[in-house]
C-alpha cells in the first residue's frame, strides 16, 4: 500500500503533467497520499432540487436543474468580458455569470442542454443569479446517489483550468477505485472498539463520498482522532525520554539567600497563585529530575518576582541561574527589576546583550567561568559560545516563542548537566493549544493580578474622533500621567509605516506643545532608543510615541494610557500584550484603540472582546477561534514535524483531550517503547515523524 500511495500523482487518471503542475504549486499535491489526505471543507445536501421560482436571496448553497437558452456578453475593463447564461426551468429564469474563463465556458456549455447548477443565488437585475457555479450535465447526474457532496477548497488559478471543488470530487473518486481493501489500519482493535471509532478503510473512504451526515461525522471523529492522538503520543514520547534521559540537579535545601529575600525584601505579599507556583516550582526542584515547566501569567501578574525566587534556590544550593529575554529591551528591564528586587542583598547579577562590548563584556565572562556571577540577564548573547558558567543550575526563558529550538538547545551546552528549565509567557494560551504546542511541559498558571490594581478601561474610538481623543490625553497628563501612543509598524522595513510613524510624531508634537515627547522604533540606535525609553521611566517626557517595541518588558506604573492606532492592523494577543502596558499603578488605566469607521466584521469582533473583557485567557480562546492556530505558532519550534490535515486545535477540544489520554495509556503502558501490543503505536509514529532529534526535551 506504501507504493501505491506515493505514486505520482500525474500517474492517476484525470491528472497528467499540467494538471499535477498545478496541485503541487496550489495546494501541494505530488502524490496519491497527498490527494487521499486533502479533506473536504464543508459537504451539501446534493438531493434536493429547487424550483427556479422559489429562490431567494437569503439561501445557502441550493441547486436547480434547467436548460440555457442564450448566452449573453457585456464588456468589461481591460478587455475582459461578463458571460452571461441565461437557464430556464419551466417555473422562471435565473442567470449564470462568469467573468472570465470565456474559452472554458463555450467549449463545456452548450444552448438548449439541461444542466444540474449548484451555487449560492443573489438577487440581480430582477431574477437571480450563480455567479461560477458547480455545473453538471443533467444526464450524466443521479440525483438519488449524490447525496452530502464534498466540497474541497481550490484556487483561483485552478478554477481557470478546471480544477474546482467537483473535479476534485472525481479525481477522489478515481482514486478510491484504486485503493486497497481493506487499507492497514494505524490503531488497535482494543482502541477503536473501546472508543467506537470508524475502522481506518471505512473513514478513509466514507471522508469523500459519504451518503448521510452521519457519515460525515463518523469519518471525521476517527480521523481527527488518529491525527490528534500522534500529536499528543510524539509529545509524550519527548517527555517520557526527558524524564527518563535526564537527570536535573537536586536543590534540596531554601537558604538564606531565599529567606532573606522573603522576609526582609519581597516588595509586596505574594498572591495566592505565586505562592502556588513556587511550590510547584519547588517540588520540581527536589525531584532529582530536570523540571521543564511552562509559566504562564498575564503581564503585571508577577512573573518575574516568581522567576527570580526561582533563580535565588539555585543560588542557595551552590548554582548558577540565568534568564533570557528577546530583545535588549525586556532584558535590561528584567536587570533593572532584578537589581532593584534585590536592594543590598549580596548577589552579583550583571546584563549581558549585543551593546555590552569591549572591556566590560570581557570582565563579565571571566567573572561568569570563574562563578563570581550569580545571576546573569540577557538576549540570545547569552547562548553564544565564549559564554561559559562555572555552575549553571537554572535557565530561565521569557516569552520563548521568539527563540528557536536550536537557540534554546545551547543552553544545555553551558552546564554538565541540562540544568532547571522555567519557560516563561505572557500571552496567555488556550488549554488545547498548550496541549499540542508545549505538551512537553508542566504548566503553571498565574491567574491573579497583585492587590490595588484596578482593571484597565478599554474604548473604541474611529480616527475621526481625534478631538476628544486628544482632549482625554490632556485630562490625564494634567493629572501627572503619563501616555503611549501606538503606530502599527509591523514589520520594520515597511518604509511606509515608518514614514507614518515619523508624521505622526509631528503631528503629535503640534497637538501638545506643552508636553514633551519621546519617540521610538526599531530602526534606531540602540544608545538612542535606550534613552528615549529612560526619558519616558523617569517622567522627563509625557508621551512615548513608540511601534510595537514596547509590546513586552516596558514596566512604567505612572503611564495610565494607551492609545493604539489603527488597532485593525493587530491581532487580539498584540492589542492584549499592548494593553497590559497601562494598569500597572494603583491608578484607573485606559487603553483607545482607533480604527477607521469601516472596518471588517472579524475587525469589529476582535475590538468588541478587547473591549469587553480583561481576561487573557478569555482573548487567547477568542483569538484561536478567530484566526485558528494556523501552524500552531511554535510547532516547529517545539519539533512536531505535524501538519494537521483535518483537526482543529481551536474547535475540537474534547478530542484533543481524548486524545492526550489515550497517548498518556499507551505511555504508562509502553514507557519502554517494547510491547508487541504497543508495536503499531511506535512503527506508525516512525513513519509520520520527519525528526528524530529531540528537541521536545528542550522545552
Amino acid at each position: 500500500m506504501l507504493d501505491i500511495l506515493e505514486q505520482d500523482i500525474m500517474f492517476l487518471q484525470g491528472v497528467g503533467p499540467r494538471r499535477k503542475e498545478i496541485l503541487s504549486k496550489e495546494l501541494g499535491i505530488s502524490t496519491w497520499r497527498d490527494l487521499l489526505e486533502y479533506y473536504p471543507y464543508k459537504y451539501v445536501d446534493r438531493s434536493k432540487v429547487y424550483n427556479i421560482c422559489d429562490l431567494r436571496g437569503d439561501m445557502p448553497f441550493v441547486q436547480v436543474m434547467g436548460r440555457i437558452l442564450s448566452f449573453e456578453e457585456f464588456p468589461m475593463q481591460a478587455r475582459k468580458v461578463r458571460i452571461v447564461a441565461h437557464v430556464s426551468d419551466g417555473t422562471g429564469v435565473c442567470d449564470i455569470v462568469w467573468f472570465n474563463g470565456s474559452k472554458y465556458i463555450y467549449n463545456n456549455y452548450k444552448v438548449g442542454e439541461r444542466y444540474v447548477i449548484f451555487g449560492k443565488p443573489a438577487p440581480y437585475g430582477g431574477r437571480y443569479q450563480f455567479s461560477h457555479p458547480d455545473m453538471d450535465k443533467a444526464d450524466d447526474v443521479q440525483l438519488s446517489e449524490m447525496g452530502m457532496q464534498p466540497h474541497y477548497v481550490t484556487t483561483d488559478k485552478m478554477k481557470k483550468t478546471g480544477l474546482m471543488s467537483n473535479a476534485i470530487a472525481k479525481l477522489q473518486a478515481t482514486l478510491a477505485t484504486k485503493l486497497p481493501s481493506p487499507m492497514p489500519e494505524t490503531l488497535p482493535p482494543d482502541m477503536t472498539a473501546r472508543l467506537h471509532l470508524a475502522p481506518r478503510d471505512e473513514a478513509l473512504r466514507l471522508i469523500h463520498h459519504p451518503k448521510t451526515l452521519t457519515d460525515v461525522q463518523r469519518a471525521t471523529l476517527r480521523l481527527k482522532f488518529e491525527e490528534l492522538f500522534y500529536v499528543q503520543l510524539n509529545i509524550l514520547r519527548y517527555a517520557n525520554d526527558n524524564r527518563r534521559k535526564y537527570r536535573g540537579y537536586v536543590f534540596q535545601k531554601v537558604g538564606s539567600l531565599f529567606n532573606d529575600f522573603y522576609s526582609l525584601h519581597l516588595p509586596f505579599e505574594l498572591t495566592d497563585a505565586q505562592k502556588r507556583v513556587m511550590r510547584e516550582i519547588r517540588a520540581d526542584m527536589k525531584t532529582g529530575r530536570q523540571m521543564n515547566r511552562l509559566l504562564q501569567g498575564d503581564v503585571g501578574s508577577g512573573k518575574t518576582l516568581v522567576a527570580l525566587m526561582t533563580m535565588l534556590i539555585a543560588l542557595d544550593n551552590g548554582f548558577q541561574a540565568c534568564m533570557m529575554a528577546p530583545t535588549e529591551i525586556l532584558a535590561e528591564q528584567h536587570f533593572a527589576t532584578i537589581r532593584e528586587f534585590l536592594g543590598s542583598m549580596d548577589v552579583r547579577v550583571e546584563l549581558l546583550t549585543g551593546t555590552v562590548k569591549g572591556k566590560r563584556r570581557k570582565e563579565v565572562l571571566e567573572s561568569l567561568a570563574a562563578g563570581d556571577v550569580d545571576i546573569l540577564v540577557g538576549t540570545h548573547a547569552i547562548i553564544e559560545d565564549p559564554v561559559m558558567f562555572s555552575h549553571l543550575g537554572v535557565a530561565i526563558v521569557d516569552e520563548q516563542h521568539r527563540f528557536g529550538v536550536a537557540q534554546r538547545a545551547k543552553l544545555w551546552s553551558k552546564s554538565d548537566n541540562p540544568p532547571h528549565i522555567l519557560v516563561m509567557t505572557a500571552t496567555p494560551i488556550p488549554r488545547t493549544l498548550a496541549m499540542t504546542i508545549y505538551g512537553d511541559l508542566d504548566v503553571s498558571v498565574i491567574d491573579q493580578l497583585p492587590p490595588g490594581r484596578k482593571p484597565i478601561q478599554t474604548i473604541h474610538k474611529f480616527d475621526s474622533q481625534t478631538t476628544s481623543l486628544y482632549e482625554g490625553i490632556r485630562k490625564q497628563i494634567a493629572q501627572g500621567r503619563q501616555v503611549y501612543i501606538v503606530f502599527p509598524l509591523i514589520k520594520e522595513s515597511e518604509k511606509s509605516d515608518l514614514k507614518n510613524l515619523e508624521d505622526g510624531y509631528e503631528t503629535l508634537c503640534q497637538a501638545f506643545p506643552d508636553c514633551r515627547l519621546s519617540k521610538v522604533h526599531g530602526k534606531m540606535k540602540p544608545a538612542e532608543k535606550e534613552a528615549e525609553m529612560q526619558n519616558f521611566v523617569s517622567g522627563t517626557t509625557q508621551i512615548l510615541v513608540a511601534t510595537t517595541v514596547i509590546e513586552v518588558g516596558v514596566n512604567v506604573p505612572n503611564a495610565s494610557v494607551m492609545v493604539i492606532l489603527d488597532a485593525q492592523r493587530f491581532g487580539l494577543s498584540q492589542l492584549h500584550q499592548l494593553r497590559g502596558r497601562v494598569g500597572r499603578g494603583a491608578k484607573q488605566s485606559y487603553c483607545i484603540l482607533v480604527t477607521p469607521y469601516t472596518i471588517t466584521t472579524e475587525t469589529r469582533k476582535r475590538i468588541d472582546i478587547m473591549c469587553s473583557t480583561n481576561d487573557g485567557f478569555q482573548i487567547a480562546e477568542a483569538d484561536l477561534k478567530l484566526r485558528g492556530p494556523g501552524d500552531l505558532e511554535g510547532t516547529q519550534q517545539s519539533g512536531m514535524a505535524f501538519d494537521l490535515k483535518i483537526a482543529d486545535i481551536a474547535r475540537d477540544g474534547q478530542i484533543v483531550q481524548m486524545a492526550r489520554d489515550e497517548a498518556q495509556r499507551v505511555i504508562d503502558t509502553d514507557p519502554h517503547y517494547e510491547k508487541p501490543e504497543c508495536a503499531i503505536f511506535w512503527n506508525r509514529l516512525r513513519e509520520i515523524r520527519q525528526t528524530n532529534v529531540n528537541w521536545g526535551a528542550i522545552s
